[in-house]
């Protein structure tokens, strides 16, 4: 396989990064789009959807201070999300939205799970706040326009609310979130933590019934020697998308796994 020119001369990475980060943005200032900027500390009246997940996984392996540094990095970053309107005709980007995060006080080094490999980085960790807040988003009517899944998952899911595929993996310069307001209500983010959890609630200024979010098949197939997982996501009993990902960890005994047609 031919090496990309960064793994030839990984002194330039930095400069790469920097590179796809300026083209990121000046793309978002030309694209015509409206963005979710305002945050507002009182809330809409009506609360639309609530959850939570737990922020310490103990089966990572890594030191427990890089998960320490992973709950700073979500604090860090959910002060720019808490309170966030998506007024009509705005887009949420999570990019937009947390850009600036770390410019008074820097990200620390967390855990992120990059190209299915769990390693530490400069602002790791935030796939856990981007991950939650597709999951509340999905629990509006709002019309997803971006969102990536992780390609590989290196370790079980910690227990959630959320039905299997309906995580969305960010990467500044190169992987987005994005869902749009194309309805005639605002609604807004509220993003905390308890000692344990981070928490996401989203409110509507008018009563809305959350659309039921679920997983219509959920399979194990055996491709070229190596386990992916298919999960079709619905939304109101429509398929919104098929979650494809590599799994990396041993599956619970009894699984059941497709296994590939011999040629």
């Amino acid at each position: 396989m031919r090496k990309r020119f960064t793994e030839l001369f990984p002194f330039l990475l930095p400069l790469r990064k920097w590179q796809r980060k300026l083209c990121f943005y000046a793309a978002m200032r030309r694209d015509g789009t409206r963005y979710a900027r305002v945050q507002q500390a009182e809330h809409l009246p009506y609360l639309v959807y609530e959850t939570s997940c737990p922020m310490i996984n103990e089966k990572t392996g890594f030191e427990l201070k890089y998960q320490l540094n992973k709950i700073f990095n979500l604090r860090l970053a959910a002060k720019t999300l808490d309170g966030l309107i998506v007024n009509p005709g705005e887009t949420f980007s999570f990019w937009q939205a947390v850009r600036y995060a770390d410019r008074h006080t820097p990200y620390k080094e967390g855990l992120a799970e990059i190209n299915g490999v769990l390693r530490t980085e400069y602002g790791g960790g935030l796939c856990m706040l981007s991950n939650l807040l597709f999951w509340l988003l999905l629990h509006t009517e709002l019309t997803v326009i971006e969102r990536h899944g992780h390609r590989e998952k290196a370790f079980p899911e910690p227990p959630s609310d959320a039905p299997m595929g309906v995580d969305a993996t960010v990467a500044e310069g190169w992987l987005d979130l994005k869902l749009k307001n194309e309805t005639e209500q605002p609604f807004q983010l509220e993003i905390g933590f308890d000692d344990e959890r981070i928490i996401g609630r989203v409110y509507c200024a008018a009563p809305a019934e959350p659309p039921l979010i679920e997983n219509g098949g959920l399979r194990y197939a055996r491709e070229q020697g190596e386990i992916y997982e298919y999960a079709d996501v619905l939304r109101s009993g429509r398929l919104l998308y098929t979650n494809r990902c590599r799994i990396t960890y041993t599956l619970p005994e009894g699984t059941e796994i497709e296994e590939e047609e011999q040629k």
